[in-house]
C-alpha cells in the first residue's frame, strides 16, 4: 500500500488491509499492557499482583482461615485457575510457593505443610504433596472484605465476580516488597519492618508535609528476611527518593579462633535472594581454581533457612581479613539490591518514593473506612427501620392482631397493615414474621433495648464520616494494632558510611578486650572475663602455653579501636589497631608480635601504650623512662600516625634501654623506682618536652648496680592515689602518695621499701588511683594472680609489705598490672 491509500481498507472478501508498523504497534502495546496491569506489576494499595491476590481470595473463600486446617495445593491452585486466573497451574503453584517461604517474604501470607523449597534453591513438591492454608497476618489483607469496601469485576469467564484489589490494612507492598518484569519496565521493592513503617505511616497522617528524608527517621532501609548488613545512608536515602538506586548489602561474617588456635571465618547471614548453596559451591570453585589463597577447609553448617552457618577455615599463614575482604568482592557474600520502586496507581505503572507510597496507602485505607463504615450506617439505618416498625407494631398489637385475623391471606394482611399504620414494606414483613414470644414484657424491653443501641451506632457512624479527623483516628488506631499484633525486631543491619570508605574498625564492636604480651615477644588479646578475681596470696594461674624462661611482662585493658603504641627497648616506637591483634584463650599462646610488627634482630617490646579513638592527642605527652634513670617527655601529637617500620622515639646510649613509658598531663606529678627500693617523685613541668630524636634528661640518680624497675604518673586531682610496690618473691605494699615528698628531678630519692633475703629485689612499683579496682601479678612460669586493690594492705614506706603472690620453687614476681 502507499502512503496516499487509506490506512484499513476491506477487500471484497471482507479481509481487511492494514500497515505492518500499525498493526504491530498497537497490538505489542495492547500485550505490553495486559503483561503490565494483569501480571507483573503490583497495586500499590495491597501490593499484590493479580496471581497472588486471587490466591489469598480464594482461600479465603475455601475457609482456609490460620486457625483452621490445611487444604491440599492442588485444590487451592485448581480453584485459582478454574475460577478467577487464566492461566496454567503451575504458574499458579510457583506464585503459592513463594508467599510461604520465609526467606523470600519478611511477613509470609501462607502457612505451608510439606516440602515448599529451600533457601538453597531445592524446589518444592508437586501440589498433589504440599498443603497450605493462609497465615495471619493475610488475614488482615481481606479484612472487611464484604463490606461493600473495594470494587469488584466479573471474572474472566463473566460467572463470578472477584474483587479488583483487596481492602488490605497492611502496607504490603512496603512489607513483602515484590520482584516483576514486564513488558518494557520492571519492579523490585525490597522487604521492611512492619514496626517502622506503622511509625513512618502515623508520622505522615499527623505531618502531611513530611518528606522522604522524615520519614527516613523511621524507616531505616530494608529489613530483608535473611538479615545481613545494608550499607551507605546516602545511598538508601536517594533510593527512597527517587524509587531508583543500590544499596550494597553484606552477609555478617565473623573471623573466630577454634581451640586449637586456627582462624575459620564464619558466614551467619547472606544477602537477600542469594542462594546458600551456590555460594558455597562458588567459595569452593575460587579455591579449586586456586583463585583463593590460604582456605583449607569449607563447611555448611546451616540447619535451617534462619539457621546460616557457613565455616571457612583458614591455613595458618593466612590473613583472615584478607580472605573475608576477597570472598566479598568475588562471591554473593557482597551484593548489590537494586531498588526499583515501580507500582500500579489507578492503573497506570508508577516510580514511586517511599512517602509517595505511604501517601497512597493512607488514601486506600480512609477510603476502606470511609466505604466501610458507610455499608455498617447503611445496614444500622435498615435494622433501625425495621425495629421502628416492630416498636410501633407493639405499641397496636391488639388491633394488628384483629387485622391480620380478619384478612384473607397474608397478603391481604400485608395490604391491610400498610394502609391501616403506613407500615413499608419491609417494616410489614418483619411485623408478619415476628413470633409470638415477642408479645412478652422482656422482649418488648429487648427491641426497646436494641432500637437505642442501633440509633446510638447510627450517631457515631455519622459523626466518623463527617469527619476527616475522626477517620485519621480510626488508620492511626488499626495500624497501631497491626503493628503491636504482628510487629518484630529488626533483622538486616544498616550502617550509615559508605563501603568504599569502610573500615576493618566499622565491622568490629568496640568492645572491651585484654592485651597479654611475653617477655619472649608472643601477644594475643582475650576477653576480660577469661581473668577470674583471687584473694591475695593464691597460687595464681596459668595465663599463656609459654616456656619457664618466657613470662607475661604486659597486660593492658583496653578497647578493640585504640590505637596501640608499642616501644621498645632500642628506644623505638611502632603502631597498630588493638583489632589487629589476634585473639585468643587464656591459655593459648598467642602469636608472636615479629607477624605484626617490623622490629629488628635483637629488639623488644618493653611497653604498651592504648590511646583510645576518643583521647586527644594533643591534650597529653608521653613520658619515656629508661634503665639508666634518663626521662624524656614528647607530646603524644608526634606518635599520631607512626609508619609500619616504626620511628625513634627517644635516643639511648650505648647500654641504656627503655623500659617504661606512660601518658601525663600538665600538673601532674612523676614517680621513678629502683630495684633496690629508692623512689623519687618530681613535678612534670621540670620536663621540658623534646623532639623525637632527643636524647632526655636525668630522672633519678643511680646507686652502684642499681637500675629503674617503675615508673608512674600522680594526678593533680586524683584523691588517695598510693604507690603499690612489689618485690621479686611476691611481697607487695600500698603506700599513700603523700608520704612522697616532691623534689627536683636528678635526686636519689628517698626509701620506698624496706628489702631484705626474704622479699627478694623490687621488680616493680605502679601508681594505683581511687579509679583502680585490680591488680595483675604475673610470674616468670606465667602465673597470674588477679586481686582486688582493697585487699592490699596500705603501709609505711619503711615496711617490707605482705605476701601478695604464693610462688612455686625457682620462681619470682615478673610483672605488675593495674587496672
Amino acid at each position: 500500500m502507499t502512503e496516499k491509500n487509506e490506512e484499513n481498507k476491506e477487500n471484497k472478501k471482507g479481509i481487511i488491509s492494514r500497515k505492518i508498523i500499525a498493526e504491530m504497534k498497537e497490538s505489542y502495546l495492547d500485550y505490553a499492557m495486559s503483561v503490565i496491569v494483569s501480571r507483573a506489576l503490583p497495586d500499590v494499595r495491597d501490593g499484590l499482583k493479580p496471581v497472588h491476590r486471587r490466591i489469598v481470595y480464594t482461600m479465603h473463600e475455601l475457609g482456609l482461615n490460620p486457625g483452621g486446617k490445611t487444604r491440599k495445593s492442588a485444590k487451592i491452585t485448581g480453584d485459582v485457575t478454574g475460577n478467577y486466573h487464566p492461566h496454567g497451574d503451575m504458574a499458579v503453584y510457583d506464585a503459592m510457593v513463594n508467599l510461604s517461604q520465609p526467606f523470600s517474604m519478611r511477613y509470609p501470607l501462607i502457612v505451608s505443610q510439606g516440602n515448599f523449597g529451600s533457601i538453597d534453591g531445592d524446589p518444592p513438591a508437586a501440589s498433589r504433596y504440599t498443603e497450605a492454608k493462609m497465615s495471619k497476618i493475610a488475614q488482615e489483607l481481606i479484612r472487611d472484605i464484604g463490606k461493600d469496601t473495594v470494587d469488584w469485576r466479573p471474572n474472566y469467564e463473566g460467572t463470578r465476580r472477584e474483587p479488583s484489589l483487596l481492602p488490605s490494612a497492611v502496607p504490603n507492598l512496603l512489607l513483602n516488597g515484590t520482584l516483576g518484569i514486564a513488558v518494557g519496565m520492571a519492579t523490585n521493592i525490597p522487604p521492611h519492618n512492619l514496626r517502622e513503617i506503622s511509625d513512618a505511616i502515623l508520622h505522615l497522617v499527623d505531618n502531611p508535609k513530611a518528606t522522604t528524608e522524615d520519614l527516613l527517621q523511621f524507616v531505616k532501609g530494608p529489613d530483608y528476611p535473611t538479615g545481613a548488613i545494608a550499607f551507605n545512608f546516602k545511598d538508601i536515602k536517594q533510593a527512597y527518593a527517587n524509587g531508583r538506586g543500590g544499596v550494597v548489602t553484606r552477609g555478617e561474617a565473623e573471623i573466630v579462633e577454634d581451640k586449637k588456635g586456627n582462624f575459620q571465618i564464619v558466614i551467619t547471614s547472606i544477602p537477600y535472594r542469594v542462594n546458600r548453596a551456590n555460594l558455597v559451591i562458588k567459595i569452593a570453585d575460587l579455591v579449586r581454581d586456586k583463585k583463593l589463597e590460604g582456605i583449607k577447609g569449607l563447611r555448611d553448617e546451616s540447619t535451617d533457612w534462619d539457621d546460616t552457618r557457613i565455616v571457612v577455615e583458614l591455613k595458618g599463614g593466612a590473613h583472615p581479613q584478607k580472605v573475608l575482604n576477597y570472598l566479598y568482592k568475588h562471591t554473593q557474600l557482597e551484593d548489590t539490591f537494586h531498588f526499583n520502586i515501580v507500582a500500579l496507581v489507578d492503573g497506570v505503572p508508577q516510580t514511586l518514593s517511599l512517602k509517595t507510597i505511604l501517601e497512597e496507602f493512607i488514601e486506600h485505607r480512609r477510603q476502606v473506612i470511609v466505604r466501610r463504615t458507610q455499608y455498617d450506617l447503611d445496614r444500622a439505618l435498615e435494622r433501625e427501620h425495621i425495629l421502628l416498625g416492630l416498636k410501633k407494631a407493639l405499641d397496636h398489637i391488639d388491633e394488628i392482631i384483629q387485622i391480620i385475623k380478619k384478612s384473607k391471606d397474608r397478603d391481604v394482611a400485608k395490604s391491610n397493615l400498610i394502609k391501616k399504620f403506613k407500615f413499608s414494606d419491609r417494616q410489614t414483613e418483619a411485623i408478619l414474621a415476628m413470633q409470638l414470644q415477642r408479645l412478652a414484657g422482656l422482649e418488648r424491653q429487648k427491641i426497646e433495648d436494641e432500637l437505642k443501641s442501633v440509633q446510638k451506632l447510627i450517631k457515631e457512624l455519622r459523626a466518623l464520616l463527617e469527619s476527616p479527623k475522626k477517620i485519621k483516628g480510626v488508620i492511626k488506631d488499626e495500624t497501631k494494632e497491626i503493628a503491636d499484633k504482628y510487629g518484630d525486631e529488626r533483622r538486616t543491619k544498616i550502617i550509615k558510611g559508605e563501603l568504599k570508605d569502610l573500615s576493618v574498625e566499622d565491622l568490629v564492636p568496640d568492645d572491651e578486650n585484654v592485651l597479654v604480651l611475653t617477655s619472649g615477644g608472643y601477644i594475643k588479646r582475650s576477653s576480660p572475663d577469661e581473668f577470674k578475681r583471687q584473694k591475695r596470696g593464691g597460687v595464681g594461674v596459668v595465663d599463656m602455653n609459654t616456656k619457664e624462661e618466657d613470662f607475661v611482662q604486659t597486660f593492658i585493658t583496653t578497647n578493640l579501636h585504640s590505637d596501640l603504641l608499642f616501644f621498645t627497648d632500642a628506644g623505638k616506637v611502632y603502631q597498630m589497631k588493638m583489632y589487629d591483634l589476634p585473639e585468643g584463650k587464656r591459655a593459648t599462646k598467642g602469636k608472636s608480635v615479629m607477624n605484626f610488627l617490623s622490629l629488628e634482630h635483637g629488639e623488644h617490646v618493653t611497653s604498651v601504650l592504648a590511646m583510645h579513638k576518643d583521647v586527644k592527642a594533643s591534650d597529653c605527652s608521653v613520658m619515656m623512662v629508661t634503665r639508666e634513670g634518663v626521662i624524656k617527655k614528647v607530646n603524644a601529637e608526634s606518635f599520631h600516625d607512626v609508619r609500619r617500620s616504626g620511628i625513634l622515639a627517644i635516643k639511648l646510649g650505648a647500654t641504656d634501654r627503655l623500659i617504661a613509658t606512660g601518658f601525663v598531663e600538665s600538673g601532674e606529678s612523676v614517680m621513678v623506682a629502683t630495684k633496690e627500693g629508692q623512689a623519687i617523685r618530681f613535678k612534670e613541668s621540670d620536663i621540658r618536652e623534646m623532639g623525637r630524636a632527643a636524647g632526655g634528661v636525668r630522672g633519678i640518680k643511680l646507686g652502684k648496680d642499681d637500675h629503674v624497675v617503675g615508673s608512674g604518673v600522680i594526678s593533680k586531682n586524683t584523691k588517695g592515689a598510693n604507690v603499690f610496690v612489689v618485690s621479686e618473691n611476691g611481697y607487695g605494699k600500698q603506700t599513700p602518695v603523700d608520704e612522697y615528698k616532691i623534689q627536683k628531678r636528678g635526686g636519689s630519692g628517698i626509701k620506698t621499701v624496706k628489702l631484705n633475703s626474704k622479699t627478694g629485689k623490687l621488680v616493680s612499683a605502679k601508681i594505683l588511683d581511687e579509679e583502680t579496682e585490680e591488680v595483675v601479678a604475673i610470674s616468670k612460669k606465667s602465673q597470674v594472680i588477679r586481686m582486688a586493690s582493697d585487699d592490699i594492705p596500705r603501709l609505711g614506706r619503711q615496711t617490707q609489705g605482705v605476701r601478695l603472690m604464693k610462688l612455686r620453687a625457682q620462681d619470682s614476681v615478673a610483672s605488675v598490672v593495674a587496672l
